[in-house]
Protein backbone atom coordinates (compact mmCIF):
# COMPACT_ATOMS: atom_id res chain seq x y z
CA UNK A 1 0.00 0.00 0.00
CA UNK A 2 1.27 3.45 -0.91
CA UNK A 3 0.02 7.01 -0.48
CA UNK A 4 -0.29 9.31 -3.50
CA UNK A 5 -1.33 12.82 -4.44
CA UNK A 6 -3.64 12.47 -7.46
CA UNK A 7 -4.00 15.06 -10.23
CA UNK A 8 -6.84 14.77 -12.77
CA UNK A 9 -6.77 16.37 -16.23
CA UNK A 10 -9.75 18.11 -17.79
CA UNK A 11 -11.52 16.46 -20.69
CA UNK A 12 -15.32 16.64 -20.51
CA UNK A 13 -17.07 13.35 -21.25
CA UNK A 14 -13.69 11.66 -21.66
CA UNK A 15 -13.35 11.91 -17.87
CA UNK A 16 -15.33 8.65 -17.63
CA UNK A 17 -11.95 6.97 -18.03
CA UNK A 18 -11.02 8.14 -14.51
CA UNK A 19 -13.52 5.64 -13.08
CA UNK A 20 -11.60 2.67 -14.44
CA UNK A 21 -8.27 4.17 -13.39
CA UNK A 22 -9.49 4.62 -9.83
CA UNK A 23 -10.81 1.06 -9.76
CA UNK A 24 -7.32 -0.20 -10.57
CA UNK A 25 -5.74 2.24 -8.10
CA UNK A 26 -7.97 1.00 -5.27
CA UNK A 27 -7.60 -2.66 -6.26
CA UNK A 28 -3.85 -2.27 -5.85
CA UNK A 29 -4.46 -1.19 -2.25
CA UNK A 30 -3.26 2.39 -2.66
CA UNK A 31 -4.71 5.50 -1.01
CA UNK A 32 -4.75 9.19 -1.85
CA UNK A 33 -3.53 12.17 0.17
CA UNK A 34 -4.53 15.30 -1.78
CA UNK A 35 -6.73 15.51 -4.86
CA UNK A 36 -6.42 18.16 -7.59
CA UNK A 37 -8.42 18.53 -10.78
CA UNK A 38 -9.52 20.76 -13.65
CA UNK A 39 -12.97 20.56 -15.30
CA UNK A 40 -13.87 16.83 -15.55
CA UNK A 41 -10.90 16.27 -13.26
CA UNK A 42 -12.42 18.68 -10.74
CA UNK A 43 -15.67 16.69 -10.76
CA UNK A 44 -13.72 13.49 -10.12
CA UNK A 45 -11.55 15.00 -7.38
CA UNK A 46 -14.51 16.41 -5.43
CA UNK A 47 -16.64 13.26 -5.72
CA UNK A 48 -13.71 11.15 -4.55
CA UNK A 49 -13.12 13.57 -1.68
CA UNK A 50 -16.83 13.47 -0.80
CA UNK A 51 -16.53 9.74 -0.21
CA UNK A 52 -17.59 8.19 -3.50
CA UNK A 53 -15.97 4.87 -4.33
CA UNK A 54 -15.00 4.11 -7.94
CA UNK A 55 -17.99 1.75 -8.11
CA UNK A 56 -20.32 4.51 -6.92
CA UNK A 57 -18.78 6.87 -9.47
CA UNK A 58 -19.46 4.25 -12.13
CA UNK A 59 -23.09 4.23 -11.03
CA UNK A 60 -23.24 8.02 -11.26
CA UNK A 61 -21.57 8.00 -14.68
CA UNK A 62 -24.03 5.45 -16.07
CA UNK A 63 -27.21 7.04 -14.69
CA UNK A 64 -30.05 7.29 -17.19
CA UNK A 65 -33.06 9.57 -17.33
CA UNK A 66 -36.21 8.01 -15.82
CA UNK A 67 -38.01 5.78 -18.28
CA UNK A 68 -35.31 6.08 -20.96
CA UNK A 69 -31.88 4.77 -21.92
CA UNK A 70 -30.54 8.30 -22.31
CA UNK A 71 -27.57 9.10 -20.04
CA UNK A 72 -28.32 11.82 -17.50
CA UNK A 73 -25.25 13.61 -18.87
CA UNK A 74 -27.23 14.48 -22.00
CA UNK A 75 -29.11 17.07 -19.94
CA UNK A 76 -25.89 18.99 -19.26
CA UNK A 77 -26.21 20.82 -22.59
CA UNK A 78 -29.26 22.67 -21.28
CA UNK A 79 -30.67 25.78 -22.89
CA UNK A 80 -31.10 28.72 -20.51
CA UNK A 81 -34.64 29.33 -19.32
CA UNK A 82 -36.38 32.70 -19.52
CA UNK A 83 -36.04 33.17 -15.76
CA UNK A 84 -32.23 33.13 -16.05
CA UNK A 85 -32.31 36.68 -17.40
CA UNK A 86 -33.66 39.56 -15.33
CA UNK A 87 -35.36 42.56 -16.91
CA UNK A 88 -32.43 44.72 -15.79
CA UNK A 89 -30.01 42.36 -17.58
CA UNK A 90 -32.11 42.44 -20.75
CA UNK A 91 -32.50 46.22 -20.72
CA UNK A 92 -28.72 46.74 -20.70
CA UNK A 93 -27.93 43.89 -23.10
CA UNK A 94 -26.40 44.25 -26.56
CA UNK A 95 -29.48 42.49 -27.95
CA UNK A 96 -31.80 45.19 -26.62
CA UNK A 97 -29.43 47.90 -27.80
CA UNK A 98 -29.66 46.51 -31.34
CA UNK A 99 -33.46 46.36 -31.13
CA UNK A 100 -33.53 50.00 -30.03
CA UNK A 101 -31.40 50.94 -33.05
CA UNK A 102 -34.08 49.53 -35.35
CA UNK A 103 -36.88 51.66 -36.84
CA UNK A 104 -39.46 49.82 -34.74
CA UNK A 105 -41.68 51.97 -32.50
CA UNK A 106 -40.58 52.04 -28.85
CA UNK A 107 -43.58 50.19 -27.46
CA UNK A 108 -42.68 47.15 -29.63
CA UNK A 109 -39.18 46.69 -28.20
CA UNK A 110 -40.08 44.85 -25.00
CA UNK A 111 -42.69 42.73 -26.76
CA UNK A 112 -40.21 41.70 -29.45
CA UNK A 113 -37.54 40.70 -26.92
CA UNK A 114 -40.04 38.72 -24.87
CA UNK A 115 -41.21 36.91 -28.01
CA UNK A 116 -37.64 36.03 -29.01
CA UNK A 117 -36.75 34.85 -25.52
CA UNK A 118 -39.53 32.27 -25.68
CA UNK A 119 -37.44 30.38 -28.26
CA UNK A 120 -34.80 27.92 -26.98
CA UNK A 121 -32.47 28.66 -29.88
CA UNK A 122 -32.66 32.41 -29.39
CA UNK A 123 -32.01 32.06 -25.64
CA UNK A 124 -28.91 30.01 -26.46
CA UNK A 125 -27.71 32.72 -28.88
CA UNK A 126 -28.58 35.44 -26.36
CA UNK A 127 -26.69 33.55 -23.64
CA UNK A 128 -23.69 33.07 -25.93
CA UNK A 129 -23.47 36.80 -26.61
CA UNK A 130 -24.39 38.13 -23.19
CA UNK A 131 -23.10 35.39 -20.85
CA UNK A 132 -20.20 33.80 -22.72
CA UNK A 133 -21.74 30.40 -23.50
CA UNK A 134 -24.67 28.72 -25.23
CA UNK A 135 -25.71 26.48 -22.33
CA UNK A 136 -26.84 27.31 -18.82
CA UNK A 137 -25.06 24.56 -16.88
CA UNK A 138 -27.96 24.48 -14.41
CA UNK A 139 -28.66 20.79 -15.06
CA UNK A 140 -25.09 19.88 -14.22
CA UNK A 141 -25.15 22.00 -11.08
CA UNK A 142 -28.41 20.37 -9.95
CA UNK A 143 -26.93 16.89 -10.57
CA UNK A 144 -23.70 17.67 -8.75
CA UNK A 145 -25.41 19.24 -5.74
CA UNK A 146 -27.56 16.12 -5.47
CA UNK A 147 -24.40 13.98 -5.48
CA UNK A 148 -23.08 15.95 -2.50
CA UNK A 149 -26.43 15.57 -0.75
CA UNK A 150 -26.35 11.79 -1.25
CA UNK A 151 -23.16 11.67 0.80
CA UNK A 152 -24.77 13.60 3.66
CA UNK A 153 -23.19 16.91 2.65
CA UNK A 154 -25.12 20.13 2.14
CA UNK A 155 -25.54 20.96 -1.56
CA UNK A 156 -24.31 24.44 -0.65
CA UNK A 157 -21.38 23.25 1.46
CA UNK A 158 -18.39 25.60 1.49
CA UNK A 159 -14.77 24.57 1.21
CA UNK A 160 -14.25 25.24 4.93
CA UNK A 161 -17.05 22.87 5.91
CA UNK A 162 -16.19 20.33 3.22
CA UNK A 163 -12.67 19.97 4.59
CA UNK A 164 -13.95 19.76 8.17
CA UNK A 165 -16.59 17.13 7.34
CA UNK A 166 -14.57 14.92 4.98
CA UNK A 167 -11.03 15.45 6.31
CA UNK A 168 -9.98 15.52 2.66
CA UNK A 169 -7.61 17.93 0.90
CA UNK A 170 -9.24 18.75 -2.44
CA UNK A 171 -8.45 21.56 -4.88
CA UNK A 172 -10.08 22.57 -8.16
CA UNK A 173 -8.66 24.87 -10.81
CA UNK A 174 -10.54 27.65 -12.57
CA UNK A 175 -9.63 30.80 -14.49
CA UNK A 176 -10.35 34.38 -13.48
CA UNK A 177 -10.72 36.17 -16.82
CA UNK A 178 -11.14 39.53 -15.09
CA UNK A 179 -7.62 39.39 -13.66
CA UNK A 180 -6.32 36.92 -16.28
CA UNK A 181 -5.06 34.58 -13.55
CA UNK A 182 -5.34 30.96 -12.58
CA UNK A 183 -7.34 30.42 -9.40
CA UNK A 184 -7.06 27.33 -7.20
CA UNK A 185 -10.08 26.86 -4.96
CA UNK A 186 -9.85 24.94 -1.69
CA UNK A 187 -10.35 25.44 2.06
CA UNK A 188 -7.13 27.46 2.32
CA UNK A 189 -7.73 29.90 -0.51
CA UNK A 190 -11.53 30.35 -0.61
CA UNK A 191 -13.07 28.89 2.56
CA UNK A 192 -16.50 30.53 2.05
CA UNK A 193 -16.94 29.62 -1.60
CA UNK A 194 -19.47 26.82 -2.31
CA UNK A 195 -17.82 23.62 -3.53
CA UNK A 196 -20.49 22.93 -6.16
CA UNK A 197 -20.13 26.40 -7.69
CA UNK A 198 -16.34 25.96 -7.69
CA UNK A 199 -16.70 22.82 -9.79
CA UNK A 200 -19.20 24.59 -12.05
CA UNK A 201 -16.60 27.33 -12.60
CA UNK A 202 -13.90 24.79 -13.35
CA UNK A 203 -15.92 22.97 -16.05
CA UNK A 204 -17.22 26.08 -17.82
CA UNK A 205 -15.69 25.59 -21.28
CA UNK A 206 -15.61 29.04 -22.93
CA UNK A 207 -18.43 29.67 -25.42
CA UNK A 208 -20.10 26.37 -24.43
CA UNK A 209 -21.32 26.96 -20.86
CA UNK A 210 -22.11 30.35 -19.38
CA UNK A 211 -19.41 32.15 -17.46
CA UNK A 212 -19.77 32.34 -13.70
CA UNK A 213 -19.69 35.67 -11.87
CA UNK A 214 -18.25 35.50 -8.34
CA UNK A 215 -20.84 36.52 -5.77
CA UNK A 216 -20.03 38.67 -2.76
CA UNK A 217 -21.43 36.00 -0.42
CA UNK A 218 -18.67 33.62 -1.54
CA UNK A 219 -16.14 35.66 0.40
CA UNK A 220 -12.60 36.42 -0.64
CA UNK A 221 -9.90 34.48 -2.46
CA UNK A 222 -6.63 34.56 -0.51
CA UNK A 223 -7.99 37.63 1.27
CA UNK A 224 -8.58 39.43 -2.03
CA UNK A 225 -11.96 40.62 -3.27
CA UNK A 226 -13.37 38.67 -6.21
CA UNK A 227 -16.99 39.85 -6.27
CA UNK A 228 -18.02 40.57 -9.86
CA UNK A 229 -15.04 38.76 -11.40
CA UNK A 230 -15.79 36.41 -14.29
CA UNK A 231 -14.67 32.77 -14.16
CA UNK A 232 -14.36 30.07 -16.83
CA UNK A 233 -12.84 26.62 -17.28
CA UNK A 234 -9.58 26.05 -15.42
CA UNK A 235 -8.18 24.50 -18.58
CA UNK A 236 -7.79 27.96 -20.10
CA UNK A 237 -4.61 28.31 -18.05
CA UNK A 238 -3.80 24.74 -17.02
CA UNK A 239 -5.78 21.70 -18.11
CA UNK A 240 -3.41 19.33 -16.32
CA UNK A 241 -2.42 21.08 -13.05
CA UNK A 242 0.40 18.70 -12.12
CA UNK A 243 2.54 21.72 -11.21
CA UNK A 244 0.39 22.42 -8.16
CA UNK A 245 1.67 19.20 -6.60
CA UNK A 246 5.19 18.98 -7.99
CA UNK A 247 5.95 22.65 -7.32
CA UNK A 248 3.82 23.02 -4.22
CA UNK A 249 3.06 26.56 -3.03
CA UNK A 250 2.29 26.42 0.72
CA UNK A 251 -0.36 29.16 0.86
CA UNK A 252 -2.32 27.44 -1.91
CA UNK A 253 -1.61 23.74 -1.47
CA UNK A 254 -0.57 23.58 2.17
CA UNK A 255 2.78 23.00 3.81
CA UNK A 256 2.83 19.21 3.59
CA UNK A 257 5.84 16.90 3.42
CA UNK A 258 6.59 16.33 -0.29
CA UNK A 259 8.32 13.06 0.54
CA UNK A 260 5.38 11.63 2.49
CA UNK A 261 3.41 10.73 -0.66
CA UNK A 262 4.05 9.89 -4.27
CA UNK A 263 2.40 11.70 -7.18
CA UNK A 264 0.28 10.33 -10.00
CA UNK A 265 -1.09 12.59 -12.71
CA UNK A 266 -3.97 11.03 -14.65
CA UNK A 267 -3.53 12.41 -18.17
CA UNK A 268 -6.30 11.91 -20.73
CA UNK A 269 -4.32 11.34 -23.93
CA UNK A 270 -6.35 12.00 -27.06
CA UNK A 271 -3.45 11.01 -29.34
CA UNK A 272 -3.83 7.33 -28.44
CA UNK A 273 -7.04 5.51 -29.49
CA UNK A 274 -8.96 4.28 -26.46
CA UNK A 275 -9.79 0.92 -28.03
CA UNK A 276 -6.36 0.36 -29.51
CA UNK A 277 -7.69 0.88 -33.03
CA UNK A 278 -7.28 3.86 -35.30
CA UNK A 279 -10.61 5.36 -36.24
CA UNK A 280 -12.42 8.58 -36.95
CA UNK A 281 -13.46 10.65 -33.98
CA UNK A 282 -17.21 10.82 -33.40
CA UNK A 283 -19.20 13.88 -34.24
CA UNK A 284 -20.01 15.41 -30.85
CA UNK A 285 -23.21 17.30 -30.28
CA UNK A 286 -21.37 20.60 -30.25
CA UNK A 287 -18.19 20.45 -32.33
CA UNK A 288 -17.20 23.95 -31.23
CA UNK A 289 -16.47 22.49 -27.77
CA UNK A 290 -13.82 20.17 -29.16
CA UNK A 291 -12.37 23.02 -31.21
CA UNK A 292 -12.18 25.20 -28.11
CA UNK A 293 -10.63 22.46 -25.97
CA UNK A 294 -8.04 21.75 -28.67
CA UNK A 295 -7.25 25.46 -28.73
CA UNK A 296 -6.99 25.50 -24.94
CA UNK A 297 -4.70 22.46 -25.01
CA UNK A 298 -2.50 24.28 -27.53
CA UNK A 299 -2.35 27.46 -25.46
CA UNK A 300 -1.52 25.63 -22.23
CA UNK A 301 0.66 23.01 -23.86
CA UNK A 302 3.99 24.73 -23.22
CA UNK A 303 3.54 25.04 -19.44
CA UNK A 304 1.83 21.71 -18.86
CA UNK A 305 4.28 19.89 -21.14
CA UNK A 306 7.22 21.48 -19.32
CA UNK A 307 6.03 20.08 -16.02
CA UNK A 308 5.20 16.71 -17.56
CA UNK A 309 8.66 16.48 -19.13
CA UNK A 310 10.27 17.19 -15.77
CA UNK A 311 8.10 14.60 -14.03
CA UNK A 312 7.55 11.92 -16.67
CA UNK A 313 7.50 9.13 -14.10
CA UNK A 314 4.49 10.74 -12.40
CA UNK A 315 2.25 10.70 -15.47
CA UNK A 316 -0.22 7.90 -16.16
CA UNK A 317 -1.37 8.33 -19.78
CA UNK A 318 -4.92 7.16 -20.38
CA UNK A 319 -5.84 6.60 -24.05
CA UNK A 320 -9.04 8.47 -24.95
CA UNK A 321 -8.55 8.99 -28.69
CA UNK A 322 -11.75 8.74 -30.71
CA UNK A 323 -13.94 10.28 -28.00
CA UNK A 324 -15.35 13.81 -27.97
CA UNK A 325 -15.23 16.32 -25.15
CA UNK A 326 -18.99 16.85 -25.31
CA UNK A 327 -19.92 13.27 -26.22
CA UNK A 328 -22.35 13.02 -23.34
CA UNK A 329 -24.83 10.96 -25.35
CA UNK A 330 -22.44 8.03 -25.17
CA UNK A 331 -23.64 4.45 -25.56
CA UNK A 332 -23.00 1.97 -22.75
CA UNK A 333 -20.61 0.12 -25.05
CA UNK A 334 -18.50 3.20 -25.78
CA UNK A 335 -18.53 4.18 -22.13
CA UNK A 336 -17.22 0.71 -21.25
CA UNK A 337 -14.35 1.23 -23.70
CA UNK A 338 -13.34 4.43 -21.91
CA UNK A 339 -13.60 2.92 -18.44
CA UNK A 340 -11.60 -0.13 -19.50
CA UNK A 341 -8.96 2.13 -21.05
CA UNK A 342 -8.54 3.91 -17.72
CA UNK A 343 -8.40 0.62 -15.84
CA UNK A 344 -5.75 -0.86 -18.13
CA UNK A 345 -3.67 2.32 -18.19
CA UNK A 346 -3.52 2.55 -14.39
CA UNK A 347 -2.83 -1.17 -14.01
CA UNK A 348 0.07 -0.94 -16.45
CA UNK A 349 1.34 2.26 -14.85
CA UNK A 350 1.36 0.85 -11.33
CA UNK A 351 3.02 -2.30 -12.60
CA UNK A 352 5.84 -0.23 -14.11
CA UNK A 353 6.67 1.54 -10.85
CA UNK A 354 9.76 0.52 -8.99
CA UNK A 355 9.19 -0.15 -5.28
CA UNK A 356 11.41 2.75 -4.23
CA UNK A 357 9.33 5.26 -6.21
CA UNK A 358 6.22 4.63 -4.16
CA UNK A 359 5.88 6.45 -0.84
CA UNK A 360 4.98 4.07 1.96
Amino acid sequence: MALYDLVFKGGGAKGNAFVGALQAFNAAGHQHRCLVGTSAGAITAVLLGAGYTPEEMLGAATETLPGTNDPVFTTFMDAPIRGDFTKADIDKSDSMRIVRMSPLPGFVEDTLMETLLKLDLYRELYSFNECGGFYAGNAFLHWFREKLNQKGLSPDITWRDFAARTREDVSVVTSDTTEKKQVVLNHRTAPDCPVAMSVRMSMSIPFVWREIVWEESWGKYQNREKAGHIFVDGGVLSNFPLRLVTERVPDIMGDTDPDAAGTIGLFLDGTIPADGKEGAAPRPRLRVADRVTRLIDTMTDAEDQRVMAAHTACVCRIPVGGFGTTEFRMSAERQAVLINSGREAMTNYLGSLKPKSAAA
